[in-house]
């Protein structure tokens, strides 16, 4: 029987992994400028192509992890700034409609500069092989997926209640106008925090590319459930997003062993039960980050 749970418990902690950090980047857009964007799986995607188009011209892995996911961050604040930015002010609607017509866009632009079909995208040659426990294999790359997505919360978390301008940021989520009328210059911390959650969207691109493959559509995969963990750990928490993303990690892991059929379907039934407990999800409290 471990031989069987014992790899779907940590290929559930490397999907949850996942979830958890684009579910903070998503957390994080939505709750300073109220944007829902759609388009979060698409710069996950253009990482992961950039990081492939970097590796095939003999750039390192080492230095594409890093250097794509800038490049897509570099895009995402030109996006904020041309289109998402005017809308601020108005409906939320208004925001998830424009950001759904960009991802719909993004895919088209993907498919012509690097085809319909998916690319191969191999992780170095260092991380191809596995460690064996005995009892079962872990591959080196899924490990490696999880320290540093767990090196990337450490240091959103610091980065939030440590500095100065991270606690700027967590205090315009709760007012605003009160940071504007305090000299703080809002237009930049709406830059800055919609470019942080596209770096963390940028990230998890690269490894997920490494790990699931790279086709025009494979960031839009993981957003849904992104969107269901932000709603399971409640909206605005750090912490809330982390257990919600291993939550849902698991459910889809452990059904897929029992019941394969129902692996998707997994995590929604786990959202209504949350929800049904507690209508903000585990950890919501309006307007904070956790």
């Amino acid at each position: 029987m471990i031989h069987d749970l014992a790899p779907q418990i940590f290929n559930g902690l490397v999907l949850g992994a996942f979830y958890a950090i684009v579910g903070i980047g998503l957390s994080l857009i939505m709750n300073l400028t109220g944007t829902i964007n759609m388009a979060h799986g698409s710069f996950m995607t253009l990482a992961g192509y950039l990081a492939f188009t970097m590796v095939s011209r003999g750039t390192s892995f080492w230095f594409a992890l890093i250097a794509a996911p800038l490049i897509a961050v570099v895009v995402g604040i030109v996006v904020e700034r041309t289109l998402v930015r005017p809308l601020y002010k108005r409906e939320p609607f208004y925001s998830l409609l424009m950001t759904f017509g960009l991802s719909l866009m993004a895919e088209e632009i993907y498919r012509l500069i690097w085809g319909a079909n998916a690319v191969p995208f191999s992780p170095p040659p260092g991380l191809a092989s596995a460690v064996s426990l005995g009892f079962m294999s872990f591959p080196k790359f899924r490990i490696f997926i999880v320290i540093v997505l767990v090196i990337a919360m450490i240091g959103l978390a610091l980065f939030l209640t440590r500095t100065r301008f991270g606690l700027r940021l967590r205090a315009a989520v709760q007012d605003t106008e009160m940071i504007a009328a305090l000299g703080t210059n809002t237009q930049l911390l709406y830059a800055v925090n919609f470019g942080l959650g596209i770096f963390l969207a940028g990230i998890a691109g690269v490894l997920a590319a490494g790990m699931l493959g790279l086709s025009p559509t494979s960031g839009n995969a993981l957003l849904m459930p992104a969107f269901v963990t932000v709603i399971i750990g409640g909206m605005g928490s750090l912490f809330g997003s982390i257990v919600g993303g291993l939550l849902i990690g698991m459910a889809i892991s452990l059904t897929t062993l029992w019941i394969p059929a129902a692996s998707e379907v997994s995590m929604y039934v786990l959202m209504a039960l949350v929800l049904m407990v507690r209508p903000r999800g585990l950890f919501g409290e309006e307007g904070i980050f956790g």
